[in-house]
């Protein structure tokens, strides 16, 4: 099986356990929540073991940026801990997020063009970058057309922040990656990587989105 055909399979059933998620939280199961906790839970424990497997050197070399990294994944939790209790908004920040990077994935792909930073990422362009918040809004704003049936100009401003950020915390965590000398943070998501390969769009945005509740 391609490395493609893995990818779409297991969006598939990562986006139908969201669906179970939201369905638990209309029969009062706040599974968000949960589902928000157990992910960033799954992100921290990648990180302790990539930097456990890092070479020694490396880790002298870099151990400020790990710790960095590593203590902002526990940020992450608590901010994940407290947006998980309005289930509206994370459920918008995956949706948002998930359209932003299958934006940038497909049409980066389809239409090539300039890398934005190809020592840090091979793959990605400026074009999918614009693909991504275009296609990250759309959704924020069609969220507010389904759900409400009304048009919500702030939706569109959330999609374009949230849609922006995701792809610098995807950089970020590359960054990292390329740091320790991985291609992939874990395996437990074929064609994706690990928790934090897919969830990397999280680093800068449910921060955010928690300092912006709070």
């Amino acid at each position: 099986m391609s490395n493609t055909a893995k990818r779409v399979i297991v969006g598939v059933i990562m986006a139908l356990v969201v669906a179970l998620a939201a369905l638990g939280e209309y029969f009062g199961i706040p599974a968000v929540r949960y589902l928000s906790v157990l992910i960033v839970i799954g992100m921290i424990a990648e990180m302790v073991i990539c930097i456990a497997r890092t070479p020694r050197d490396i880790l002298k070399k870099n151990w400020i940026s790990f710790g960095a990294f590593l203590l902002w994944l526990c940020v992450m939790l608590v901010a994940a801990n407290y947006v998980g209790t309005r289930p509206w908004i994370m459920l918008l920040l995956l949706l948002i997020i998930c359209c932003a990077d299958i934006g940038a994935w497909f049409f980066g792909r389809m239409i090539g063009g300039d890398k934005m930073w190809e020592r840090l990422s091979a793959n990605k362009t400026w074009a999918g970058q614009i693909a991504g918040i275009l296609c990250g809004t759309f959704a924020s704003v069609m969220y507010g057309l389904l759900g409400a049936d009304v048009f919500m100009p702030q939706l569109m401003w959330i999609g374009i922040s949230i849609a922006l950020l995701s792809q610098y915390g995807d950089l970020t965590a590359s960054w990292i990656k390329r740091e320790m000398g991985l291609k992939d943070f874990g395996r437990i998501l074929p064609g994706h990587g690990g928790l934090l390969d897919r969830f990397d769009g999280w680093i800068y945005a449910l921060p955010l989105i928690w300092l912006v509740m709070l």
